[in-house]
């Protein structure tokens, strides 16, 4: 494979994704900083095909990284790879307000071969490839310029391994018959609205006791004010004002802008400056939260009851036991709130219902919950038997 020089400038990058283009895929990873801003600091962009890589220096000045995101998000003909790629993708998605498209992760797909939940990229490596990686320049600071050569062998190692695995993968999961069974999962990681950060929806992340609506509301209209704000500072959210401390001012609004200087995890500066009249605002503002946008009241394991968890828990043992049987991650077939809506009575809307889901395991888990099927031990092992294994009729 041939491994280009660092490319800074435009046209270097536009021939490179001129052939690129021409290929069936492509594999991508990303370098960025994060840790002070809100925004991730793009610092590197790594691609390859199964004849070249190069790594792009985003920073570069003057250089067009177009015919790059064309490629990435406009291109439906070439496949994008890779690996545990959320963050990556989240970075095309703020540059473009796209997501790449159609894609392939490779972490997923290890899921589907039996190699774990969430194997890292070293253990893929290693497994895929009998290859150890240097792991030396995983930590650097990708923001500062010069990049060394460690650096972008380190960078570049990324694409040029997972251009080998990616074959591979798609090869087992062909013999295996398994391709299907990752095409919602690899859908649901191209969604762009997984990445679009609505500043009036976060404030359903945030922790706060009781379901008061004026308390409701004061969070959502808090929480929207500090994602705008974080995001104009380019600060992260949580260093501008912390969930504690926004849930504490939605539950006990003070009184005036003078009080915020009692309240715990606010600068006491705040009493006094803009930020903290602009926080008043919008305390003094908010409105109680429409009866609508209510969440639902958490009632633990809906309509479960006693014997319904115990049901619940005899079928995640039996996840447990069929996943290892075939050789693929339990997440991947169906989630533990999927289980106890099944124990619970419900039947519609569950994907272990479905397709490949339910000739693996759901006509089994189903059998458990309406009684056809038990668990037994036989000699020394567990193993499950249906009713008509025991003489039932």
């Amino acid at each position: 494979m041939k491994i280009h020089p660092l490319i800074e400038d435009s046209e270097a990058l536009a021939s490179l994704c001129e052939r690129l283009a021409r290929s069936e895929f492509v594999t991508v990873d990303t370098e960025f900083m994060r840790e002070n801003t809100y925004w991730p600091d793009l610092c590197l962009i790594q691609i390859a095909d199964e004849n070249e890589a190069a790594a792009i220096d985003p920073k570069a000045d003057g250089i067009d990284l177009a015919p790059l995101l064309d490629l990435l998000v406009d291109n439906e003909e070439v496949l994008k790879v890779f690996h545990a790629g959320s963050q990556d993708v989240e970075i095309v998605y703020n540059i473009t307000g796209k997501t790449p498209h159609p894609i392939f992760d490779t972490q997923i797909a290890a899921m589907a071969l039996g190699l774990g939940e969430q194997i890292g990229y070293g253990n893929l490596v290693d497994t895929m490839l009998g290859r150890q990686l240097d792991k030396g320049a995983r930590f650097t600071d990708w923001s500062r310029r010069p990049l060394d050569d460690r650096q972008l062998s380190y960078a570049i190692a990324d694409v040029t391994h997972l251009a080998e695995i990616f074959p591979k993968m798609l090869e087992k999961l062909r013999k295996t018959g398994r391709g299907m069974w990752i095409n919602d999962e690899m859908e649901r990681l191209a969604d762009p609205e997984n990445y679009a950060n609505e500043p009036n929806s976060v404030w359903k992340r945030v922790r706060v006791q009781g379901r008061k609506s004026d308390v409701l509301g004061r969070l959502k209209a808090l929480a929207a004010w500090r994602e705008r704000e974080a995001q104009d500072k380019n600060i992260p959210r949580g260093r501008l004002l912390r969930d504690e401390a926004l849930a504490d001012l939605a539950a006990h609004p003070p009184a005036n802008q003078k009080a915020l200087a009692k309240v715990r995890g606010l600068p006491s500066s705040w009493a006094e400056n803009d930020i903290g009249r602009r926080l008043m605002d919008v305390v003094t503002k908010a409105q109680p939260l429409p009866a609508d946008e209510m969440p639902p009241r958490k009632t633990g394991k809906p309509g479960l009851g006693k014997e319904g968890a115990l049901v619940a828990d005899l079928l995640k043992l039996l996840l447990k036991i069929r996943s290892r049987e075939i050789g693929v991650a339990s997440r991947l077939i169906a989630k533990a709130s999927e289980l106890e809506e099944l124990a619970a009575g419900q039947r519609e809307d569950i994907r272990l219902l479905d397709g490949w889901r339910y000739d693996e395991f759901g006509h089994e888990a189903l059998d458990l919950v309406e009684g056809r099927l038990a668990f037994a031990v036989k000699d020394g092992k567990l193993k499950m038997t249906h009713a008509s294994e025991n003489g039932d009729g």
